[in-house]
């Protein structure tokens, strides 16, 4: 009764009599074995996960970088996965952080942060080598799960990223003007070729203006007002001349006409008098006495 054994189906049975292993592998189910000389081995067929610790290392354009995965495995083979390998758990994952740090050395850090399909499969072609055909474990995939910058590089690709951002900004802009002058140029040529065109697109600026509930509305002059303006300049050109003004005058007909007085008679009996025709300021003369 002891040397009955019980192997779920997820397990599969290895038996050593005497220190050596039978062959044949004890499917699941129900299984004796001698109790006295044979040990039964059980080993697990299921996909085991296993996270690989954060490891550090430079990429090949010298960036610092903290990268940690995850690899999912399998054993294929008991016999091997028992006897060629002390722990192949432990095996496993030292393998894998030992590959992961390879990897991170042989790619970009664009590349880890952009490209992880084809990181994640040369990650799992490096871990399987070692560990398939001598240890009977097939790495069944194997996910890149973070990748840890520095500060400094987070910093400056942000800045990358908003100048390129920006670059796409004035690029768009500019081939929007571009394409809005084309189409200004077109609608220019239109309004030439009808003057009333013009008047109309006043009218409906005026409007669009007046439609902002504004409490000052701005009137342009229409372009037609200027060319009234334009025409009847020469016009008053030729018409000046003929009021000539002071300045433009000869010099002879500045000269003021000179008023002819006519000379005045005096009476007889003023001009015998000496005393009154004598000057108000002179010294009167004293009468001489016998």
């Amino acid at each position: 009764m002891f040397g009955f054994k019980i192997i779920t189906q997820y397990e599969r049975g290895i038996v050593f009599r005497w220190g050596r292993a039978l062959p044949g592998i004890r499917q699941p189910g129900l299984n004796w074995v001698n109790p006295f000389s044979d040990r039964l081995r059980k080993v697990n067929m299921q996909i085991v996960v296993a996270t690989v610790p954060s490891q550090e290392a430079i990429t090949r354009d010298n960036v610092t970088l903290k990268v940690d995965a995850v690899v999912y495995y399998r054993v294929v083979d008991p016999v091997k996965a028992i006897i060629n390998v002390q722990d192949y758990t432990f095996a496993v994952s030292q393998v894998a952080q030992t590959s992961l740090r390879s990897v991170i050395g042989q790619s970009d850090m664009d590349q880890l942060l952009s490209d992880r399909d084809k990181v994640n499969a040369h990650l799992k072609d490096v871990i399987d080598a070692p560990t398939e055909e001598p240890w009977g474990i097939r790495v069944e995939r194997v996910e890149v799960k973070d990748v840890s910058l520095p500060e400094s590089m987070k910093r400056s690709m942000s800045r990358q990223a908003e100048a390129e951002r920006e670059r796409r900004a004035r690029i768009i802009s500019a081939d929007g003007e571009y394409q809005a002058s084309k189409r200004l140029a077109q609608a220019a040529a239109v309004m030439s070729a009808d003057p009333a065109a013009l008047q109309l697109r006043l009218l409906q600026t005026v409007v669009e203006v007046a439609a902002e509930k504004n409490s000052t509305l701005v009137m342009p002059v229409p372009v037609e007002l200027l060319r009234f303006f334009d025409r009847a300049a020469p016009a008053t050109g030729q018409a000046r001349p003929e009021a000539v003004g002071i300045e433009d005058a000869p010099p002879d007909a500045l000269e003021v006409p000179v008023l002819e007085v006519p000379a005045l008679a005096m009476p007889a009996s003023l001009a015998a008098d000496p005393a009154r025709n004598a000057p108000l300021n002179g010294t009167p003369k004293t009468p001489a006495t016998v």
